[in-house]
């Protein structure tokens, strides 16, 4: 399983998104992936137009499980649930 985090160059939330998954320690067999927004115009329509956001970093765990912005709760909340389960 692979979490995708969406970015944009110069922002303080998509680095602190990133670090704070880092930091969790994520379990074998999940992963996350960090995809530009400013490189990937495909990415933009997707979290624009598929799942509504407007502001950077977008996690999406799965289709049901997604959010914007910087939210170190969600973020240990994800990480552990994957801990746990595995």
């Amino acid at each position: 399983m692979t979490i995708t985090i969406y970015t944009k160059p110069g922002c303080f939330g998509c680095t602190k998104t990133e670090e704070k998954f880092r930091e969790a320690g994520m379990t074998p067999g999940v992963d996350f992936q960090v995809i530009d927004l400013t490189q990937t115009p495909e990415a933009i329509e997707y979290v624009t137009n598929d799942l509504g956001y407007s502001q950077a970093p977008i996690v999406v765990v799965d289709e049901h499980d997604h959010w914007a912005g910087l939210n170190p709760v969600r973020i240990k909340a994800v990480t552990d649930a994957f801990k746990t389960d595995n």
